[in-house]
């Protein structure tokens, strides 16, 4: 059967604010609508939007949640925990940066934190399966990070030992999201612990080739590390459960390559743009997607470092629409079909 991607859909992260349309749910949906988005992918942590304990507790308040979604016109893509998922996981160099993504109570307490965040992902694999969703999109945390490009040499083992203990936090939770029917798509990103598809299979391997471990498919992180990010496709094609519209542009020079990261976003070597002011080839990687049969949803992620998001917003759902390929039953060729059989065929191959 002809599989088609679902969209276009719209990752309100970027957009949440305290002023209308953006400080509640109902309002940004309907902004969302009216742009021609078909879906929204909600922020866990906002409570402007969301609130995940209620989510993961309460039927009547996701029936509730749904029926805001349906009456703006739009659906639920997927769940976001990526600053929770990102704080299962954290290297002490980091403790003070990431507290602010934790709630108050815990801050300064990175075992509390820790649990903390792995609770909040417990409550949504629930609250995921309340809603009737199936996939989930999420970071993974990095313990490791800090020697991705070390200097002096990592000492034998650091690596496998911390992949060791990033699986051991994260078997539980996966454990948790299959007993939900939920798939954890992590995005690959630099930062994280799982940046590329070599890291991605460290984890996979780690955690037995978990069936629920899949990947958020962004291209622009691919393509600002120098990534092959069509091949990328080809390659994990089986495990990319949801996908991120998101463009970017490289241009190294005499001064500054990949690592470029000292410098404002405006001044980079590589920078994400709106979709279709980057260089990634968009056309390419909804047709890798079609081939591959991926028919889950294209949410566009927006950042951008010079265009106001608002513009991006509105030029992101017809971006993806002109994109999605409605995948074809038939071979073009098909009117040329001579109608034999296989008594036919035999006499043709010279065996009949």
């Amino acid at each position: 059967m002809a599989k088609t991607m679902k969209g276009p859909g719209i990752f309100l992260a970027q957009f949440a604010g305290d002023k209308p349309p953006f400080n509640s749910l109902a309002a940004i949906t309907r902004w969302a609508a009216e742009l021609g988005y078909e879906g929204v992918q909600i922020p866990t942590w906002d409570a402007r939007l969301f609130d995940l304990t209620k989510a993961a507790e309460s039927h009547a308040y996701c029936d509730e949640v749904t029926g805001i979604c349906a009456e703006a016109g739009v659906r639920i893509t997927e769940l976001s925990t990526h600053l929770q998922g990102q704080l299962v996981a954290v290297h002490p160099a980091y403790d003070e940066v990431f507290d602010g993504f934790a709630a108050p109570h815990v801050r300064g307490n990175p075992q509390a934190r820790t649990q903390w965040a792995i609770e909040q992902l417990l409550m949504a694999a629930k609250a995921s399966r309340n809603l009737g969703l199936d996939t989930h999109v999420t970071f993974s945390g990095a313990l490791l990070w800090p020697y991705v490009y070390p200097w002096p040499q990592r000492p034998a083992g650091l690596v496998e030992t911390g992949f060791a203990e990033l699986a051991r936090r994260w078997r539980p939770i996966l454990d948790a999201f299959d007993a939900q029917g939920v798939d954890i798509c992590y995005e690959i990103h630099p930062g994280e612990d799982l940046f590329d598809g070599a890291s991605f299979e460290m984890f996979l391997e780690a955690v037995d080739n978990h069936p629920r471990c899949r990947i958020n498919y962004d291209p622009s992180h691919l393509l600002l590390m120098q990534l092959d990010y069509l091949a990328f496709i080809d390659i994990y094609h089986d495990r990319i459960g949801a996908f991120h519209v998101k463009d970017a542009e490289f241009n190294p020079d005499g001064r500054q390559g990949v690592h470029s990261g000292y410098q404002p976003w405006i001044r980079r070597a590589g920078r994400f743009r709106s979709p279709g002011d980057g260089q990634i080839d968009f056309s390419g990687i909804f047709s890798r997607l079609a081939a591959h049969d991926y028919d889950s949803w294209a949410v566009l992620e927006w950042e951008c470092c010079l265009k106001a998001p608002e513009d991006g917003a509105a030029e992101g759902a017809p971006f993806i629409r002109d994109h999605i390929i409605r995948v074809t039953d038939k071979a073009f060729d098909d009117f040329a079909g001579s109608g034999a059989d296989e008594a036919a065929n035999r006499r043709m191959l010279g065996i009949g």
